[in-house]
């Protein structure tokens, strides 16, 4: 009788055990180690943003944010008087030049300084990203106002001048759209993480410098604001996936494509 010791190699290896199928929580580690985290990150971040608008949105449809509204909105006004912004004269004039960087002129100027500096680059598809970006985010901002329809606050007086309604606040969805998109794909390039955390927190400082602003000059509830953030950030998102989608599968320009030229 041949011991097990003495059998053949391929014997023993037929009379070896199957290896045990993965549990399923073994294959949801692999199918997240299989994809990049900061993909995961900003797919989260994401649907967070949406999220947090549709929950807005609810709550000012049915009027349950109107105390809070109010309370923020007057407690940008000096107590004694409601008609004057609190601060010196210079402060209510910084306001409207940084409500000014959410405005549709300056974005259209920055858009298009942005666009032709790509197109001399040679990153034709980036430069299509970033007009997805602004004008998509303009396009939305405005459908989203005409089916909300909501009135400006009538508190205080309006220290600048107002065309459109007021939910959600399209300063600061255009401000979040534009530059968090633009700060993120200027933050790709960059190989310096603090160069990348600048460009990035230098974006997100504009964006709250302008809808801080639309509170304090009293164009917009800050329901309007955050609203306008929450959407605006989810647009940018979701334009950085789209651009790092079609970067991956070779439709968009990488750093290198251009160095020849």
């Amino acid at each position: 009788m041949v011991s097990g010791e003495h059998q053949p190699a391929h014997t023993r290896a037929r009379a070896r055990p199957a290896p045990a199928a993965p549990s399923a929580w073994a294959r949801a580690l692999q199918w997240i180690g299989g994809r990049e985290l900061s993909v995961l990150i900003v797919l989260f971040a994401l649907l967070t943003s949406f999220w947090a608008f549709v929950e807005l949105a609810e709550e000012v449809l049915e009027g349950d944010t109107g105390a809070f509204d109010r309370s923020v909105l007057l407690a940008m006004r000096e107590p004694g008087d409601h008609s004057n912004p609190i601060g010196p004269g210079w402060v209510e004039e910084t306001g409207r030049d940084f409500t000014a960087l959410g405005g549709i002129p300056v974005l259209s100027l920055v858009t298009l300084g942005v666009v032709g500096y790509l197109l001399l680059d040679a990153k034709r598809r980036v430069a299509v990203v970033v007009l997805v970006a602004t004008v998509g985010a303009l396009g939305a901002s405005t459908l989203l106002k005409q089916t909300f329809d909501r009135p400006r606050p009538d508190l205080v007086p309006h220290e600048t001048r107002v065309y459109t309604a007021s939910f959600p606040s399209g300063h600061s969805m255009l401000a979040a759209s534009t530059y968090l998109t633009l700060g993120a794909l200027l933050a790709r390039v960059q190989r310096r993480r603090r160069i990348k955390a600048y460009l990035l927190l230098l974006a997100v400082l504009v964006t709250l410098l302008v809808g801080l602003s639309r509170v304090y000059l009293g164009v917009h509830w800050p329901t309007d604001v955050l609203a306008g953030w929450a959407a605006g950030s989810g647009w940018a998102l979701g334009c950085w996936l789209l651009a790092r989608w079609l970067q991956r599968h070779g439709q968009v320009e990488t750093q290198d494509d251009s160095a020849a030229d």
